[in-house]
């Protein structure tokens, strides 16, 4: 009996984190302004939803009812977002951030129930199937972030050469236009 009820907790304590996963990838996706961004992340919604599926039918064969709900901190980050977004805005990158930072704690949990000793046969290849879209997913929004992060520095490195040029090419300018005495010409 014990064994079920590890199996079954873990397996709902999963369902409700994936249930926010797919809640922030579907408001991430509506709220981005990037089309490719919103649309990995709709593809990340319905594969997660999947997922979420498979873990509520094991639950089911295990003789628990399975989790429909996502998880009271998925709507603790959710009202956070949003009143960050009220605050600062919203922009593809900071969203991103977000996204990635759901996937490290997403990540965390499925490392954690995989390592569980008291996990039962099914649940756990239950937890394995699932993890090849979490591990998937993470690593996507990871070198998404890390791309769009290598980008920008890019950019911000260009602007500051070119802004750095211009400074420099109005002081020789203004130097040029100079009589020997510092006055105008």
């Amino acid at each position: 009996m014990t064994e079920h009820n590890t199996d079954t907790t873990t397996l709902n304590t999963l369902i409700a984190t994936l249930l926010d996963s797919v809640e922030g990838y579907t408001k991430s996706a509506d709220d981005v302004r990037d089309q490719d961004l919103a649309q990995r992340f709709r593809a990340r919604a319905q594969e997660r939803q999947q997922a979420v599926t498979q873990l509520q039918a094991t639950v089911a064969r295990l003789g628990g009812n399975p989790e429909d709900d996502s998880s009271t901190m998925g709507g603790i980050h959710r009202a956070f977002l949003n009143l960050k977004e009220a605050v600062t805005g919203t922009d593809d990158t900071a969203i991103l951030n977000e996204v990635e930072r759901g996937e490290d704690y997403l990540k965390g949990k499925f490392e954690a129930a995989l390592k569980m000793d008291d996990l039962g046969a099914e649940a756990r290849q239950a937890v394995s199937q699932a993890w090849d879209s979490v591990k998937a997913g993470h690593d996507e929004m990871s070198a998404l972030k890390h791309r769009r992060e290598g980008a920008e520095d890019y950019a911000e490195r260009q602007s500051d050469t070119a802004y750095a040029r211009e400074q420099e090419y109005a002081s020789e300018s203004d130097s040029s236009l100079r009589r020997d005495d510092g006055s105008l010409i």
